[in-house]
């Protein structure tokens, strides 16, 4: 069952079947790992759920800083910065992803790192920084292709960097 079926060209914001994401949640419970809560909050953000969702990755966050990893932590905390863009909480979001693309470039965690640029990415497009965003979108792309990441996950950059172009080339950024 797919749950993301696309994104919308004028957004970059998920497109969801619903149904998909309910089923999900329903499967996954009240599992308390952070992998579990790192999803779990995402799905409910999806949903539209954001105080919720927000009340989950704070306890991700919670739980990751006491027995995860770093790069666990690291993830944690860029599922809350998603949450917080939902809410409109832009600046607080883009600080995170500042610096969630930092540590990882620093431990040289590639996968996160292309994670975390491409949703810095989203939060610039969101505060009509196009330029910016263009130029996460194509870091992230960089490594994704570098990684033979997933074709979604490429196409994911490839989308987000012609949309956040074509604001550029429109005058907007």
């Amino acid at each position: 069952m797919t749950i993301i079926l696309g994104y919308d060209p004028a957004t970059l914001r998920e497109r969801v079947d619903p149904a998909a994401v309910e089923a999900r949640l329903a499967e996954l419970g009240d599992q308390r790992s952070v992998p579990a809560l790192n999803e779990r909050a995402s799905l409910l953000r999806l949903a539209g759920r954001l105080d919720e969702a927000l009340e989950i990755s704070n306890e991700a966050v919670r739980q990751a800083r006491t027995g995860g990893d770093r790069e666990q932590l690291l993830t944690a905390r860029m599922r809350h910065a998603q949450v917080l863009q939902s809410q409109g909480k832009l600046e607080a979001a883009l600080a995170e992803l500042d610096d969630c693309v930092l540590e990882a470039a620093s431990h040289d965690w590639a996968r996160t790192e292309a994670f975390a640029l491409q949703h810095r990415g989203k939060v610039r497009f969101d505060l009509h920084d196009y330029r910016a965003a263009s130029r996460d979108f194509r870091d992230a792309l960089t490594i994704r292709v570098r990684l033979s990441s997933p074709p979604v996950e490429i196409d994911g950059s490839m989308i987000a960097i012609l949309v956040s172009d074509s604001f550029i080339d429109g005058g907007a950024g």
